[in-house]
């Protein structure tokens, strides 16, 4: 299994968890219901955030735009040879 294997499956059963499995530990109460939906939107919006986060850095769709003008400029600021 490669790594991008595991942590997608490593981060989806934690929120998972977060997400479907604690809202039915939550204590009997008035606001049960609002506690409930709160961890599951919360648990949904930090697996889609984190999913494209991981995505955007596994496959990005263009890398540093560096013209050789720019980098001979640079070379000279840095004073380091490539």
């Amino acid at each position: 299994m490669e790594k991008f294997s595991i942590a997608l499956i490593l981060f989806t059963v934690f929120w998972g968890f977060i997400g479907i499995g604690l809202p039915f530990l939550i204590p009997k109460g008035p606001h049960r219901r609002l506690i409930q939906t709160m961890l599951m939107l919360t648990s949904a919006c930090c697996w889609l955030f984190w999913l494209c986060f991981y995505l955007h850095q596994w496959k990005p769709l263009f890398g540093p735009q560096l013209t050789s003008a720019n980098a001979g400029v640079l070379r000279i600021l840095w004073g380091t040879d490539f």
